[in-house]
């Protein structure tokens, strides 16, 4: 069991909480999550935010990173690229525009989009920006590739 379900574990079994979270994440194409759970670490643009039951309600920027959702003592875990996250009345919503099973991901391929984004040309701010934008999210996808390969 990794830090963050240990963390979540050692909660619950302190009796600290007995509700449950909803947690939905929806893309433009679908709605690829719906489920209670214990709790949910989202990434946001500034760092990582930890969702329990009885949150207070916030609305939040997304970057690209890790979502991470315990429910049962399971771990689900997906790459989200950028977007909005909003905790009410324990329903955690999550509307991004990318969002995958970081078990469909591959360290090897996501090494690879990386470099190819690396060794792409760029002159003049507004491709460089999109360049670095790119890069940001390839240094993301391949950390998130290679958290979930260490947990398998």
């Amino acid at each position: 069991m990794g830090r963050d379900e240990t963390a979540f574990t050692e909660t619950q079994s302190h009796g600290a909480f007995m509700a449950k979270l909803r947690v939905i994440i929806v893309t433009p194409e679908r709605k690829l999550v719906d489920q209670s759970a214990d709790g949910v670490v989202v990434p946001l643009f500034d760092g990582e935010l930890g969702v329990l039951p009885l949150h207070a309600p916030l609305i939040g920027r997304l970057g690209a990173g890790e979502l991470r959702i315990l429910s049962d003592g399971k771990l689900r875990a997906f790459f989200v690229d950028g977007g909005f996250v909003e905790v009410l009345n324990d329903v955690v919503s999550v509307m991004t525009s990318q969002a995958q099973s970081v078990e469909e991901l591959d360290v090897e391929a996501s090494a690879e989009a990386l470099e190819a984004v690396m060794a792409r040309k760029a002159s003049g701010d507004d491709m460089l920006q999109r360049r670095e934008d790119a890069a940001r999210k390839a240094r993301a996808m391949l950390r998130t590739a290679r958290r979930a390969a260490s947990r398998r």
